[in-house]
């Protein structure tokens, strides 16, 4: 007997990985210098900074910029909490985090995403 297929599990992580992956795929298309960073996804910082709990860690010597997703996702506030707005959040934190690693602002990173016509 063949039962038919199960539809692929989607988990929080899962969610969140995707996220993060699709903005830093766009930022690295749009920026040479962040082409051979390596986006990561830690679950916790191994430890807090004088601002508390840190979001992401963006090692330039290292050429990697780290996400952390329990921060982000269970410290941010959201004025709504759907699946829209849960990667929105996501994503606006992979855009802080890089441009912290070009110590640029974040506006600059994606202008004409959010320019209208």
């Amino acid at each position: 007997m063949v039962r038919p297929p199960l539809p692929p599990l989607e988990t929080r992580v899962d969610r969140f990985d995707l996220a993060v992956g699709t903005a830093a795929e766009f930022l690295r298309s749009a920026w040479p210098e962040l082409r051979d960073v390596s986006f990561e996804v830690g679950d916790m910082p191994p430890s807090t900074d004088d601002d508390g709990i840190p979001r992401w860690r963006a090692l330039t010597d290292e050429k990697r910029i780290i996400m952390y997703r329990l921060p982000i996702e269970r410290l941010s506030h959201l004025h709504r909490d759907d699946d829209l707005h849960r990667r929105m959040m996501v994503e606006s934190s992979v855009f802080r985090a890089a441009a912290e690693y070009l110590g640029r602002d974040p506006w600059d990173l994606g202008p004409e995403r959010f320019r209208f016509f």
